[in-house]
């Protein structure tokens, strides 16, 4: 477990001092995936710089285990850190080394004999689907395949966590999702702890259990992905997760507004189509953004009801009674 209490992280610059990081605090469970979003310059990467002390901190606690990195020795700190792999953006690869001495680097800092280090290495590139690749140089591989060269290196020491710096953010779409699926075949595999830095909606919702939103240095607010993707609480979370559809529903005039949410349902309940024909009521879809997460829904969508009196209190007892978590948009 990864708890961080209190933490706060100051740049001193000759143009005087920024803080990063102000009083934050969290909790990263074991086994889970924990996902940390926010835009551009909100503390994220810092965050979790801080970690593993690559960055460290002006004051507050970072203890793995139970054990406080900020009062080790370094000697200790070191030995510690062989627990954490991280990667990042940019892949941060050797290029004068090919893809199978890549990941034995770690393991050569470790002092782990060459065969040893070799049979781990041969072994990773198998899980990450590369063991073909292994006399290649990182100039002659793809983007997705230096993330997985990059994977595989960080998992030689048998870390217990893996710290993610926007590990998605340099690769196109369909790579990115091989890339999840395989951070999720490893946290299910391997049961390595997980933790994703992003500023992507996707990532989150595809593969991580719970989230923190990080605005302005400070937690904004933190909890499953399912509950904050359907109640946020935050300004910068609902700007996050729902950006800017209120003011496109509130610039439609004429009609009542419901927004039904969806906080689990099976994917494959047609709760629209069941309202309109039980009701008899016509209904138009305003605005939506539903995410199928294992089969089942999260997000909401804003229908647009008939003005007669009757219908609308038809479709508010209807709600009521089959489908509960809805509300009257202004």
């Amino acid at each position: 477990m990864i708890e961080i209490k209190n933490l706060t992280k100051t740049f001193h610059t000759a143009n005087g001092d920024i803080t990063a990081l102000q009083d934050v605090s969290l909790t990263v469970r074991d086994g889970e995936i924990y996902g940390i979003i926010g835009l551009s310059g909100a503390g994220k990467s810092t965050l979790v710089r801080c970690m593993n002390l690559l960055e460290r901190p002006t004051c507050g606690q970072v203890l793995v285990d139970g054990r406080d990195l900020m009062t080790m020795p370094r000697k200790e700190l070191l030995k510690t850190r062989q627990g954490i792999g991280m990667i990042f953006q940019s892949f941060n690869l050797l290029e004068q080394r090919n893809v199978l001495k890549n990941v034995c680097y770690p393991l050569e800092i470790a002092g782990v004999p060459k065969a040893a280090a070799n049979e781990r290495a041969v072994e990773l590139l198998k899980l990450v689907g590369l063991e073909d690749r292994q006399k290649a140089y990182p100039a002659q591989l793809s983007g997705g395949q230096k993330q997985r060269v990059a994977i595989a290196r960080a998992l030689a020491t048998n870390p217990r966590y893996l710290l993610c710096d926007e590990a998605t953010s340099a690769l196109d779409p369909n790579t990115t999702q091989s890339i999840l699926a395989l951070l999720k075949e490893i946290n299910e595999k391997l049961g390595v702890t997980i933790v994703v830095i992003t500023h992507e909606m996707r990532v989150i919702d595809q593969i991580c259990d719970r989230v923190a939103v990080i605005d302005q240095s400070r937690i904004a607010e933190e909890g499953p992905v399912s509950e904050v993707f359907t109640r946020p609480r935050s300004r910068i979370a609902r700007e996050l997760i729902l950006p800017g559809n209120k003011s496109s529903v509130s610039e439609i005039s004429g009609g009542k507004k419901i927004r039904l949410i969806y906080n689990g349902e099976r994917s494959t309940k047609p709760v629209i189509a069941n309202m309109i024909l039980e009701c008899q009521v016509h209904a138009s879809i305003l605005a939506a953004d539903t995410r199928d997460i294992d089969g089942c829904t999260y997000g909401y969508t804003v229908l647009a009801l008939p003005d007669d009196e009757r219908q609308y209190e038809r479709v508010i007892g209807w709600l009521n009674e089959h489908h509960n978590t809805y509300r009257v948009e202004d």
